[in-house]
This record gives C-alpha cells, sequence and structure tokens, in this order.
C-alpha cells in the first residue's frame, strides 16, 4: 500500500490534476482543529485527537523548558500508538511524514540540514538505514533542502521525494509507504488558492506524481487553503497592553517569555496563547476576542469542544477569520527586530512565518551566496517583515468541503474525519 499525502489538495484543485483524478471518488476528509501539518498527519497515524496525541499545532511553548520551538522532529513527541507501531510485523517506509525521526518504520527519510560549527547550513536529509543516505544521493543528489522551503521553494523538492519513493518501493517492497508532497503548500500561500500559479501548481503535482501513480495509491491531504488578507499581529496587541514582555541584546528584541504575562505561539489561522496567572485570563480574552481578524477565542470549554484540551495548549487558543491570519511578531519597530526575523529559520522564530516563502532583494542573496562560495561567514537576509504579500492561509475548520481536504482511496463513502484514518488503512492492510 502506498499513501500519498498532497498537502493542501481540494476539491477545487482535483479539477485540473486529471492523473490523480483517474483513482476513484474524492471524498471530503475532516481534519482536527488546528488544521497544519503536525496536528493533522499525528491524528492521520494515531486515529486520535489532539486531546490525546499532544501534537496541539506545528510547535507550543514548552513550559518545562520555558522555550517555544516549532517543528521539532522526534517521534516520541506524539502520545499514543501510531500506524507504524501496529505495523511492526510489515515492512514500511516514512518519507517526508513529519516526527519521521525515532519512527519505528523500517525506512524514513525526512529532511534534516547540516548546521556547521562556522554557523552555515547545508541541505541534506535524515535517512535510515544510514546506508540508504547515500544510494539515495547518488542516484538523486542531495536532498533539496531550499526548494523545499522558503523564497525558492518549489516543484524541484517535490519530484526529489517521488523518485526516493519509487526507489524505495522497486528495491525494498515495503508493505507500507507513507509519502509526503508539499508542493502544493508554496504559491497557494503565496498568491491564494483562486490564482493561476495555484492552478499551474496543481498541475506541476498531478504531472509529478505519474511515476507513483501505477501503486493505484491512496491520496490523501491534510488541509485546504482558502484565500487570506489579513494579518493579525496578537502578539503585538499583548505588549502593547504590557502583558508581553521583551529583552534585549545587542539591540535586538526577543520575546521573554519567562516574565510575559501573556504571549501568543501563532500558527497559520490558530495561536496559542499562554497566560501565566490565571486571573488574567478574562483580560487577556477580551483584548484578543476585539481584534479585526479573530473568529473566536477558546477558553477550556472550547479547547474540549474541539478535542484541543491537552496540557501543551495555550491557556486560550484563538482562532481567524476567513480571510486572516496571525503573525508572530512582537517588536513594535522594525529596527529592532531579532536577526533571525529576516532569515529562512524556522526553528528559533517563536511562531509560524510564511513570509519565508519571499524574498526581498535578489541582490542581497545573490552577495550572500558569493560570500559562501568564497568561504567566508555569510547571512541571507532576504525575508521581509511585511507580511502583506501572504495572499492563502489554513489552521481553522474548513468552511465548505470543497476548501477541504480529501481522500480518495478503495472506499464508498462520502465523507470520513482525519481520526477514521488509520483503522481504514490498516483494515485496507489486512484484507490485502
Amino acid at each position: 500500500m502506498l499513501v500519498i499525502n498532497v498537502v493542501g489538495l481540494t476539491p477545487r484543485l482535483l479539477a485540473h490534476m486529471p492523473n490523480v483524478s483517474k483513482l476513484g471518488n474524492a471524498a471530503a476528509l475532516t481534519p482536527v482543529l488546528p488544521a497544519v501539518t503536525c496536528s493533522v498527519q499525528a491524528s492521520i497515524v494515531t486515529g486520535a485527537m489532539p486531546r490525546d496525541h499532544g501534537i496541539v499545532g506545528n510547535g507550543w511553548y514548552f513550559r518545562d523548558l520555558g522555550e517555544v520551538f516549532l517543528w521539532r522532529q522526534h517521534n516520541a513527541l506524539i502520545q499514543g500508538e501510531q500506524i507504524w507501531d501496529v505495523t511492526r510485523d510489515l515492512k514500511t517506509a516514512n518519507v517526508c511524514w513529519w516526527y519521521a525521526m525515532g519512527t519505528n518504520s523500517d525506512f524514513v527519510v525526512t529532511p534534516r540540514p547540516i548546521y556547521h560549527a562556522d554557523g552555515a547550513k547545508s541541505p541534506d536529509a535524515y535517512v535510515r538505514p544510514p546506508e540508504w543516505h547515500d544510494r539515495l544521493v547518488n542516484d538523486l543528489g542531495e536532498f533539496p533542502l531550499f526548494t523545499y522551503w522558503g523564497p525558492n521553494a518549489g516543484i524541484t523538492s517535490s519530484n526529489w521525494i517521488v523518485g526516493a519513493t519509487r526507489k524505495i518501493i522497486n528495491e525494498e517492497k515495503p508493505d507500507l509507504t507513507m509519502v509526503y508532497i508539499p508542493h502544493l503548500d508554496y504559491d497557494l500561500q503565496r498568491f491564494g488558492p483562486d490564482s493561476q500559479q495555484a492552478i499551474d501548481a496543481a498541475k506541476a503535482v498531478d504531472t509529478a506524481l505519474v511515476p507513483l501513480l501505477d501503486q493505484n495509491p491512496v491520496i490523501l491531504s491534510e488541509y485546504g487553503i482558502t484565500n487570506a488578507s489579513k494579518a493579525v499581529d496578537i502578539n503585538r496587541a499583548l505588549r502593547r497592553e504590557g502583558l508581553l514582555e521583551v529583552y534585549t541584546q545587542v539591540g535586538m528584541e526577543y520575546l521573554d517569555p519567562w516574565t510575559s504575562r501573556a504571549f501568543a505561539v501563532s500558527d497559520h489561522q490558530i495561536s496559542h496563547v499562554y497566560v501565566r496567572d490565571s486571573a488574567d485570563i478574562p483580560r487577556v480574552r477580551d483584548l484578543i476576542a476585539g481584534l479585526d481578524g479573530v473568529d473566536e477565542v477558546l477558553d477550556q470549554a472550547g479547547k474540549e469542544k474541539y478535542g484541543l484540551d491537552h496540557e501543551r495548549a495555550g491557556e486560550l487558543v484563538a482562532v481567524a477569520e476567513p480571510d486572516a491570519w496571525f503573525t508572530y511578531y512582537y517588536w513594535l519597530d522594525d529596527d529592532r527586530a531579532p536577526d533571525f526575523a529576516k532569515l529562512v529559520e524556522i526553528h528559533r522564530k517563536p511562531g509560524y512565518d510564511p513570509a519565508e516563502l519571499f524574498m526581498t532583494s535578489k541582490a542581497i542573496a545573490a552577495k550572500a551566496l558569493l560570500r559562501k562560495k568564497m568561504g567566508f561567514r555569510y547571512e541571507m537576509s532576504v525575508v521581509p517583515l511585511d507580511p502583506k504579500q501572504v495572499s492563502g492561509s489554513h489552521g481553522r475548520l474548513p468552511d465548505s468541503p470543497e476548501d477541504g481536504p480529501v481522500l480518495i482511496g478503495p472506499w464508498d463513502g462520502d465523507s470520513y474525519h482525519a481520526t477514521d484514518v488509520k483503522d481504514l488503512l490498516l483494515k485496507e492492510l489486512r484484507r490485502k
């Protein structure tokens, strides 16, 4: 069985993907809240809600460490039994599904840059068994990290992933292979799902997947991306009210979660708001509810309603309006922004930053690359601090099935929930 996760795939985009459409009926797939990569993938592989598996977003505030971390990679962060655990008697492969490191899958390929001692970052991937790293590199070249995310994100990374998957299937013949294809994420956030660029991206993915379609795969997606035109500066609002604090080093401001009375971990259209003193919760809730672009603010009862009542979640969870999304920005003057704000730096920013898909200056990038080639230290400071270019987002539950994720496979139902997928796949594996 081959399961292909085409992130961002919706019924609207399927109309431009004839190769994928031939595989069968596209049932509606209801995601969990938040409808973001890590949370939905964790629900798919566990069959559980975030309250049970603990993946409340692409990142959260690690209270025991006093740090905000996004895009961690260790599989142990997922709580509960996963499909990899149930299928240990079978040969399985995980190609770029999240939380791959430390999983029970027999074959693992996941992005993992090399962070050199001098601060430089080189593209690479974590591959297990280790000997498969060089086998993939010899056939396909290095993992194209800089086309997987960032201003140059494009179809090249998806083509590499398809090639790696095809090679593993041909040579190792796993019983279950699950692969993640990222390309639709890019131009739908850059230009919006109604743009010509979005249609072109759908066509490009449809072509890229052809080498895998003879496997009669299951196709699914995690969420649909909808048009967005409004950025909500939730942390700046908290700071202006004296609730969020920063500390300063070399003229740059850094979020101070240890002393802040309230701060937000922004994640597309969802924002976890951590409130140190419960007495402040009503004030913080009212402040956030009054922001332009906020649809609702979930308290404990609201989190329970959506299955998001896990200890990792914020005391409050803000949900954006359909055309809005949350920035992570907490500084009030761009001259005081930390240096990582202008970098593609997914692990240091205390929130998701879709502006990393854009570039302020090709000249600055070219100069940095020249310094790199000459062996000097360099800094790729090309990410804009203006969020206005972002035209698509996701994270809230879809208002229409046409804008939601899909499930294409050997099942007759018209609609399923993300938590149904694990059992559907296991039953199909047993049938085979």
